[in-house]
């Protein structure tokens, strides 16, 4: 990706480098980190809404990365997105019924007296009345929102849903609601999820592979268990110990220290990109960059410290 300074000069930076993953159908495969570690341009790298500039993105066996016109907007229909934020996401000029039901209207699958009854249907299935078909999206709670786009994402039944960090704007009872909803139709309708995330108790509840992502690059890649019983890298035992624990003094928990200023100074090609906050750098991590590391069958981790 490119970005312009104030002096007008162009300042280019790899936001996803060297990831390589596979979803499972009705799978859902987690991607957690810090924010700017990358995991929204993934997100849209995979739906074609950045276009990558090296390596291919498959799709049923087919690279979407070549396709252009006609085809790729076919492809689109197979894989939609629900965003973070579920009132800038919709158009409050507009009221539900034709939010929901647009994509149908935009890919010639619905016939207009056809329009009150999907829309009602849709309004069901993420648990709302069909009244709120009439209602503009500043009438409902944050929540009944996050249905919304829910039920947009849906409507043309996808294959595969983007999920970008889906609840986390939401109160945490609700952010239950949705999640519990989520999984429902994950089941119902044979859904595969990428679901994006920084908020590691969430994604141990309801994924079925992890990516830990840092500075655009996979940390550590396993199973759920991997990740979270038998965690390898030690970005990822910090992202884990930083969650707050009820009757445990905070002290106890190790600390990722010099955020902002390591950050201003990235370590090169040739590097870890983590190591200049590791708590466990080496010499070899400031010359090197470590590989993939296998640790058991679907547990890979990048990181010195692993090598036999």
């Amino acid at each position: 990706m490119k970005s312009n300074s104030f002096f007008g000069e162009t300042e280019y930076f790899k936001a996803v480098n060297g990831v390589s993953f596979s979803v499972e159908k009705e799978g859902t495969f987690a991607v957690v980190g810090e924010s700017g570690s990358g995991k929204s341009t993934l997100g849209k790298s995979v739906m074609r809404l950045i276009d990558i500039t090296e390596g291919s993105v498959f799709f049923e066996d087919k690279d979407i990365t070549t396709i252009t016109g006609e085809e790729l907007r076919f492809f689109r229909q197979n894989i939609q997105i629900i965003f973070q934020d579920p009132y800038s996401s919709l158009n409050p000029r507009h009221r539900i019924k034709r939010i929901i039901t647009e994509p149908l209207i935009v890919f010639n699958r619905i016939k207009k007296d056809e329009i009150d009854a999907k829309a009602a249907e849709l309004l069901k299935r993420v648990g709302l009345p069909e009244s709120a078909a009439e209602k503009y999206p500043h009438q409902f709670s944050g929540g009944q929102r996050q249905r919304v786009g829910i039920a947009r994402a849906i409507a043309l039944n996808p294959k595969l849903i983007i999920c970008d960090e889906p609840v986390s704007a939401l109160d945490v009872s609700v952010q239950a609601q949705i999640l519990n909803l989520m999984m429902d139709l994950k089941e119902q309708l044979g859904l595969s999820y990428i679901f994006i995330s920084h908020d590691l108790a969430v994604v141990e509840n309801i994924s079925d592979n992890v990516a830990v992502m840092y500075a655009g690059e996979f940390m550590e890649f396993g199973t759920k268990d991997d990740i979270f019983n038998r965690t390898a890298h030690p970005y990822t035992k910090l992202l884990i110990s930083s969650v707050p624990e009820i009757g445990k003094d905070i002290s106890e928990k190790p600390i990722i220290t010099k955020v902002a200023d390591e950050l201003n100074k990235p370590p090169g090609e040739n590097a870890c990109p983590f190591c200049p906050r590791c708590p466990d750098v080496m010499d070899k991590c400031r010359q090197e960059k470590p590989g993939s590391i296998k640790i058991s069958a679907n547990h890979y981790a990048s990181c010195f410290l692993l090598e036999s």
